[in-house]
């Protein structure tokens, strides 16, 4: 279960505020706070004066005051505040986020410019919150997207075109389209039926050269090597990502997807305990558009893996290896 929320145990001064600090190896101290409102706090100590630095990176978001304040003589203090409750977890998630990425920073200027850029990210998570939490389905399906995504980039060297290649969220027929190639992803879980749901007449046919249909099988195994959370995996995938156009689009299509960086999403850990790779030709079993009796519209149905082992392929050849 995720774990209690960090400013529980935090009282409300009459002054000031109270701290707790956050765990971790950090460049700079980090706390988790409340002021004499109630509000809760995150805040960096750093050393020196970085007013400057501040001034030109400065981000505003909606629903977090974001504020540089003096402190100790030769030191600041950036405070987030988060000004609504109802926001609490997707705030608690961020700076957790936050936390975990300034233990990358090695001093107080790279830590504040750490910090403002993970800021300038929030701003999508934020404008897009929604109130709803992802399904158990819709986890395990987002999980095995960006599983395939990571696998993208490592065939493709270019996180760039990795994330532009993932189209799934925008709605496209297919949850992948590179070069020629369509690939449409599935997720079973380890205790589900081996057959796999078709949502739309539009998933198994393409006008690219090449289509697939790739099937995770996820199990939920929370202390095997390598199991890895919904949160873990989209950390995984932004850790990969430079270019600030390519990280904007890949924040704003886990916002389209739904997803923001929760607690809840801690859990579960999924190991990949099975991929299936399998083209689809005009020989496939599939219900498709072209092919539809005049007036049947909005297909959705089921097919039985064991029927269409001959068409499995090797992995390999979904990345255009022969």
């Amino acid at each position: 279960m995720p774990e209690s929320s960090p400013w529980d145990g935090i009282a409300v001064p009459g002054a000031d505020f109270n701290v707790r600090q956050v765990a971790g190896e950090m460049a700079v101290p980090c706390f988790w706070g409340r002021d004499t409102g109630g509000a809760c706090l995150f805040i960096l100590e750093l050393q020196g004066d970085h007013t400057a630095q501040y001034r030109r990176n400065i981000v505003s978001v909606n629903g977090i005051e974001v504020d540089l304040r003096a402190g100790d003589p030769g030191r600041q203090r950036l405070v987030l505040t988060l000004e609504k409750q109802v926001d609490r977890d997707l705030f608690e998630g961020l700076c957790r986020t936050l936390a975990s990425t300034l233990e990358h920073a090695s001093d107080s200027a790279s830590s504040l410019a750490v910090a403002l850029a993970h800021i300038r990210r929030w701003k999508t998570f934020m404008s897009g919150r929604g109130g709803q939490h992802l399904s158990a389905e819709e986890v395990r399906g987002l999980f095995a997207e960006l599983t395939f995504l990571l696998e993208l980039i490592d065939h493709q060297r270019s996180t760039e075109l990795a994330v532009e290649a993932w189209l799934g969220p925008e709605r496209s027929h297919q949850d992948f389209i590179f070069g020629n190639t369509a690939v449409e992803i599935k997720s079973l879980s380890g205790t589900e039926r081996s057959t796999v749901r078709i949502s739309s007449e539009d998933q198994l046919e393409s006008l690219n050269d090449a289509l697939f249909l790739r099937i995770y099988r996820l199990s939920n195994l929370p202390e095997a090597p390598g199991a890895r959370s919904l949160n873990d995996i989209v950390a995984a995938v932004q850790a990969l990502i430079e270019d600030a156009q390519a990280i904007e689009d890949f924040d704003r299509k886990l916002v389209i997807h739904g997803y923001a960086p929760l607690p809840e999403y801690d859990e579960p850990r999924f190991v990949v305990s099975e991929v299936r790779s399998y083209r689809v030709d005009q020989e496939f079993p599939s219900l498709i558009r072209s092919q539809l009796p005049a007036g049947i519209t909005k297909v959705a149905y089921e097919i039985r893996l064991e029927a269409i082992v001959g068409y499995e392929c090797d992995g390999g050849d979904v990345f255009g290896r022969n």
